[in-house]
């Protein structure tokens, strides 16, 4: 295996984006015409409406999902992805001591039960 540091460019593959925001955007825009009964025997002026309905949706969709992705990627440290944790990741640091150079925590005593 080799040491190499994803970049950026790396994560944020372009394709792969775009071909999420697709599927996003094709999945609302499905289920939209469905719930508006596209496919069912309707008026002829219903299925205008629907379509046109649906294409928003679907444009929405694309663009929010896209945007959002994006967004999640720029958050991400690139350097901090191949970065191995061999601690369990939600309870505290075991080296970590309390806020003060002694190891007490001042909270601690404040929480008491004043009797």
């Amino acid at each position: 295996m080799t040491d190499d540091k994803p970049t950026r460019r790396d994560l944020m593959k372009p394709l792969q984006l775009l071909g999420l925001a697709f599927g996003s955007a094709l999945f609302a825009g499905v289920v939209t015409l469905v719930s508006m009964g596209f496919f069912q025997r309707r008026s002829p002026e219903q299925a205008p409406a629907a379509l046109q309905l649906a294409l928003i949706v679907a444009g929405i969709t694309f663009i929010v999902v896209l945007v959002m992705v994006a967004l999640m990627l720029l958050a991400v440290d690139p350097a901090q992805v191949k970065k191995q944790i061999d601690r369990p990741v939600l309870l505290p640091d075991p080296d970590a001591q309390g806020p003060n150079p002694d190891g007490t925590d001042p909270d601690a005593a404040a929480s008491a039960d004043p009797r």
